[in-house]
């Protein structure tokens, strides 16, 4: 398998060197070159197997060979093994509500399900291959902790993670914060989501900055975390379908940086039953309004109940531009530039209807999302997280749809008091997190604050270049 970037200026590559790519070196995104396709045989077979199996089998034509099958199940199994439930990622009822629970790892948020194999594929090719790397991320709320907890204690690996100052949840701060391996490093910088996440593309595009200080990806423009992700949908699929390819769902996904969405769309694109991808967002309504009018355009970020999808400019958009227009890098480079000159692209005709066939969009208030918090609870005694509760709102449309619960509800105590007015009781993970020690550098939010940071980090414990 090779893939490519969006923007066409790489060379294809294989599926090593895209995990350890990150970001394609033309400052573009890397997509597989041809998407396997699932026939109704294989759905049925799926169906019937485990989360790790599946795990397996869905990923095994992306990675290509370049790692034996049986190094790859080892990768998985132990990428899994710290799951809390057996299932990795169950689908419950809820007061006739079908959910999907990706929280059961060990930071309570979907991006485990990625990212502790991601760490697991790092260590496999760092220890295979030579060499170090240094991980650069930005994060929400979520994907910090998680990339911290699958590569805390790693040797070859260090790692950079920024988060916005005042702008995640006090759990969430503390799960990045209070990790204090020698190879995890904390920065908090004042500014927004939106402003880390330029600073780390500004830094991956530094081409040279970049092979100085071997960096590498864990945030969503990854394509490992694109891949794994593809994997619960096919799961969730399975458990609710009984294996009948005549059985379509919708899949309803909060989302901010759209990487779970367009991991929906790729699972449809190689054949799961998919109906509808309904996209729920916040009042950061950037990706609903493209879906109902085709303009995509950056505005305030606005702090809600649902942090984690505070974001105006998604990652992984790029990525579903590139699809939507056949594959024709030369299109996408022209609407990045648009979006980089203007802070607006858009898209018409029968490629805007294409978009409106592919998504469902709905923006949810924060008043909204506490009132889906309360109704569910009064109706089931399942408490939402408010991420959960902006895809749960979005879904009351389609009966059969699967919302995914992103994150375990006890991440985001203050908005489920004001909710349901009681704390929901906190996992083993997350127990006595806020009397912990805490290490952490306050940054301006500048590319060139963090560069000079990285710098005397990296240099300080060794790991700089080589």
């Amino acid at each position: 398998m090779n893939y490519v970037s969006t923007r066409g200026r790489v060379s294809p590559v294989g599926f090593a060197e895209a995990v350890m790519m990150g970001l394609a070196t033309d400052g573009g995104l890397l997509v597989p070159a041809v998407i396997p396709q699932v026939g109704r045989d294989t759905l049925r077979d799926w169906s019937r197997l485990s989360f790790q199996d599946l795990a397996l089998e869905v990923m095994s034509p992306y990675v290509g060979g370049e790692i034996p099958r049986e190094d790859l199940r080892g990768l998985i199994a132990r990428a899994y093994a710290g799951f809390s439930h057996p299932e990795v990622t169950p689908v419950v009822e809820a007061g006739g509500l079908k959910v999907l629970e990706l929280f059961h790892g060990p930071t309570a948020a979907f991006k485990d399900v990625a990212l502790q194999l991601l760490g697991n594929l790092f260590e496999y090719l760092l220890q295979r291959d030579g060499g170090h790397l240094n991980i650069l991320g930005a994060t929400s709320g979520d994907t910090g902790s998680a990339a911290i907890a699958a590569v805390r204690g790693k040797e070859r690996i260090q790692i950079l993670i920024l988060h916005p100052k005042g702008r995640v949840s006090p759990i969430q701060e503390r799960q990045m914060t209070t990790v204090l391996d020698p190879n995890v490093h904390n920065i908090a910088i004042r500014g927004t989501f939106d402003d880390g996440q330029r600073i780390v593309k500004d830094l991956f595009n530094d081409l040279a900055f970049k092979a100085e200080y071997q960096l590498g990806a864990v945030n969503s423009i990854n394509w490992v975390r694109i891949l794994a992700q593809t994997i619960y949908y096919f799961y969730a699929w399975g458990r609710v379908s009984g294996g009948d390819p005549d059985r379509r769902l919708s899949f309803s996904v909060p989302t901010g940086n759209f990487g779970d969405c367009f991991a929906c769309y790729l699972a449809k694109r190689m054949g799961l039953p998919a109906d509808r991808i309904i996209v729920a967002t916040n009042r950061n309504a950037i990706l609903t309004e493209f879906v109902h009018t085709g303009n995509y355009e950056a505005s305030e970020v606005y702090q809600t109940l649902s942090p984690a999808m505070d974001i105006q400019v998604a990652s992984n958009f790029e990525r579903y531009l590139y699809f939507l227009h056949g594959g024709d890098a030369a299109i996408v480079r022209d609407l990045v530039e648009q979006m980089q000159a203007s802070g607006r692209l858009t898209v018409k005709g029968s490629r805007l209807n294409q978009v409106r066939a592919d998504f469902d969009a709905t923006a949810v208030s924060d008043a909204d999302t506490l009132a889906q918090m309360r109704t569910t609870f009064a109706g089931s005694g399942y408490i939402l997280c408010p991420h959960t509760a902006t895809g749960v709102w979005a879904a009351r449309v389609r009966g059969n749809a699967v919302c995914l619960a992103t994150a375990h509800p006890a991440k985001f105590n203050e908005a489920v008091q004001a909710a349901i007015g009681q704390d929901a009781p906190a996992p083993e993970s997350l127990r006595g997190l806020m009397d912990k020690p805490t290490r952490c550098t306050e940054l301006d939010a500048t590319t060139q604050a963090v560069r000079e940071h990285i710098r005397a980090t990296l240099g300080a414990v060794g790991a700089g270049p080589a």
